[in-house]
């Protein structure tokens, strides 16, 4: 058994100063979106206990409560991952590093909107939305693009970071002067397809040629609770999309299916789960895989820890698979890095502010935050 494990924090390093240099008076400000990571173990419990007191993410019965109780007996298990990575979640260096680098190409591709500079924004540690706002703000852009960082838009992450900027904003003044703008979804963009793709060729690559064709190209993604699926979430559809995309930009060449991972709590969720996949197709006879994290843009605790010793290490050693293979994630592929700037740059072209979709509520939502939230982008947005 083989598995391919991918980069982690140390792997970087030499390039990590290429972001250190950063444009102080930009015209166009970037807010990258996303959940983050703890970068160390001490930030572990608070990370935790803001994802589960957020009901945008998860809804648990006197959360209050509940919530914090969770939190507090899940740290150390999720510390000790953290530890087996290397201490802390790589997501907010390679954010920096695609920000930086995006930056670079639109200063050249997009100059009447330079120059550009890019923020990190996280939903549950540092450096938190809220106090991102506050720096944008105070280097007075005449634009700021809201763009998040979850190619496939649902409502317990993309929507949430957007809801704490709506929230910030109840109960603080909106600067004035500043253009604001949305990128929320962008799971079939050409150029995340053909990352994603060549991230698969280089994997199928390594298995000898008398396997390679038969080896099984398993696309996981972050499960979701059924009750936001029946609801109404577009997330499944949008990631099935990407997987579709995904296997004709590689000319359907191998077998595939999609699982779900990180399933938390009792109640049911997306199915199958990754681990169960795995274990399905091996008592079936297949025993070569490649895992393709497919709505994960960098590098985390869900592609190095869940993937790499969970399933492509220990499960695979249990199950008897006789090799298996990870897709690194997008992270600093210049495919990748075309991806993010071409996005960003087609944008500020466009005249549409917001995607109409975006403006859409779930069919059974019953969220009065939600809605809310959805009017005030649409005031902010200028869209009619």
């Amino acid at each position: 058994m083989l598995c391919k494990l991918a980069n982690n924090a140390a792997n970087f390093a030499t390039s990590a100063g290429r972001f250190s240099n950063q444009v102080q008076s930009p015209k166009t400000a970037i807010l990258m979106l996303n959940m983050g990571g703890p970068q160390h173990t001490d930030q572990v419990h608070d990370y935790l206990l803001r994802i589960m007191t957020d009901r945008d993410m998860i809804q648990l019965p006197i959360q209050s409560r509940l919530g914090p109780w969770i939190a507090q007996r899940r740290t150390p298990e999720v510390q000790k991952k953290y530890k087996e990575i290397g201490g802390g979640s790589p997501i907010l260096k390679w954010t920096e590093l695609q920000g930086q680098l995006m930056c670079e190409q639109l200063d050249k591709v997009s100059p009447a909107t330079a120059p550009h500079k890019h923020y990190v924004g996280f939903r549950y540690v540092n450096p938190l939305t809220e106090d991102t706002l506050a720096r944008i703000e105070s280097d007075k852009p005449e634009r700021v693009v809201l763009f998040s960082q979850y190619p496939q838009y649902s409502c317990a992450t993309s929507g949430s970071s957007f809801n704490s900027i709506f929230s910030h904003y109840r109960e603080n003044s909106l600067p004035a002067n500043i253009k604001w703008s949305i990128i929320d979804r962008w799971g079939t963009h050409p150029l995340l397809i053909k990352t994603i793709a060549q991230r698969i060729r280089d994997e199928l690559a390594k298995f000898v040629e008398t396997k390679r064709n038969d080896v099984v190209i398993l696309f996981t993604a972050h499960s979701l609770p059924l009750k936001a699926v029946n609801r109404g979430d577009a997330y499944p559809s949008e990631i099935g999309a990407s997987v579709h995309m995904v296997m004709q930009e590689l000319g359907q060449s191998n077998p595939y299916s999609l699982a779900w991972q990180s399933k938390v709590g009792p109640l049911p969720w997306l199915a199958p789960a990754t681990d169960d996949a795995i274990k399905g197709y091996v008592k079936q006879g297949r025993k070569n895989f490649i895992l393709v994290p497919i709505a994960f843009v960098n590098e985390h605790i869900e592609t190095l820890h869940e993937l790499d010793i969970e399933y492509c290490d220990e499960l695979a050693k249990e199950v008897g698979v006789e090799e298996i293979r990870r897709a690194v994630a997008p992270n600093d592929h210049p495919l990748f890095i075309d991806a993010l700037s071409s996005i960003v740059a087609d944008h500020l072209q466009s005249t549409q502010p917001v995607n109409p979709k975006f403006l859409m509520r779930c069919p059974m939502c019953t969220n009065p935050r939600c809605r809310e939230s959805k009017k005030w982008y649409q005031q902010l947005c200028g869209f009619k």
